[in-house]
C-alpha cells in the first residue's frame, strides 16, 4: 500500500497555492475544498496544480487533492482526461479508503487506452473485495458501468450484484439494488 495515513508533516505550500486550501483539520473536514473547487472551475489549467499533491506527504492533501479530481471528473471529465492515470498508479494502493473510493468513483468516468483499461479493471476488481464497505460497493458500481459496454463482464457483475444482494450490509444491498434499477432501465432505454 501506498503512505500511512499518519504521516501529516507541516504544510510547505507556497501562499495561493491549491494546496495551501488542501491542508488542516482533520479527516472530518474539507479545509478550504470549495474555495479550490472554485478556483478550478474557474480556470481549468489549474487542474495540473492539483495533481502535483498526490504524492504529497500529508494523506489529507492527497484525499482532498483526489476529491476535487473526481468532482471534476464528474463535472468535466475531458479537464481530467489527461491526468487520469494519476488513478491508476501507485494512488490506487493507498492505505486511505477514502481515496481509494474516490478512484473507484472517478474511473469509469474516463476514457482508457486498452492497456490502461485492463489495469482499471483490475484495480476494481480488487476494490470489490475490499475491507472498506463503501470501497466495494461502488468499485462494483463502477464496474457495472464497464460492463454496458463490454459483455464479458456482465457475468460477473451478476454474480457480485447476487453476493452483494445478500450481504448482511445495507449498504451493498443499498448500492446493489441502485445498480440494478440503473441497468433494467437502460436495458430497456
Amino acid at each position: 500500500m501506498h503512505r500511512s495515513k499518519r504521516q501529516r508533516p507541516p504544510s510547505s505550500a507556497k501562499p495561493g497555492s491549491l494546496r495551501e486550501l488542501l491542508t488542516g483539520g482533520d479527516r472530518r473536514s474539507i479545509a478550504r475544498s470549495n474555495v479550490a473547487l472554485g478556483l478550478l472551475r474557474a480556470d481549468r489549467s489549474r487542474v495540473a496544480e492539483l495533481v502535483k499533491p498526490m504524492d504529497d506527504p500529508d494523506w489529507l492533501v492527497v484525499m482532498r487533492a483526489t476529491d476535487l479530481l473526481e468532482k471534476l471528473a464528474h463535472e468535466h471529465p475531458a479537464w481530467v482526461q489527461r491526468y487520469r492515470r494519476v488513478f491508476i498508479g501507485p494512488l490506487a494502493d493507498h492505505d486511505s479508503w477514502e481515496i481509494r473510493l474516490r478512484i473507484a468513483r472517478a474511473l469509469p468516468l474516463l476514457r482508457w487506452t486498452p492497456d490502461e483499461r485492463l489495469k482499471v479493471l483490475s484495480i476494481l476488481r480488487r476494490y470489490v473485495t475490499d475491507s472498506q464497505i463503501f470501497v466495494k460497493a461502488w468499485a462494483l458500481d463502477s464496474l457495472a458501468c464497464f460492463a454496458e459496454r463490454d459483455p464479458g463482464l456482465k457475468s460477473l457483475v451478476r454474480r457480485l450484484l447476487r453476493t452483494f444482494t445478500q450481504s448482511d450490509s445495507p449498504a451493498l444491498r443499498s448500492r446493489a439494488a441502485h445498480i440494478e434499477v440503473r441497468l433494467r432501465r437502460r436495458k430497456r432505454g
